[in-house]
């Protein structure tokens, strides 16, 4: 009969190995969310004198997002 002495060390070295790959998927999930927050910070400052309409697929299910962009400069219309 195994003791629980010995089961513990398999439990605990998965259990270790369990969090480092969780530790490892918030880390990609922290640069991709990085990456989209470059992306966005960037496109602002492009049109910053003009709205802007981004449209974004989701991934997983497909569904289209619209997400309109607006700076505070009031549109001047052709003179």
């Amino acid at each position: 009969m195994v003791s629980q002495d010995r089961a513990e060390p398999g439990k605990q070295v998965k259990q270790d190995r369990d969090i480092g790959q969780l530790i490892k998927r918030l880390d990609m999930l922290d640069e991709r969310l990085d990456n989209m927050d470059s992306i966005v910070t960037s496109l602002i400052e492009r049109v910053m004198g003009r709205p802007l309409v981004m449209e974004v697929t989701c991934p997983n299910c497909g569904q289209t997002i619209q997400v309109n962009i607006t700076s505070g400069v009031r549109l001047r219309g052709k003179e």
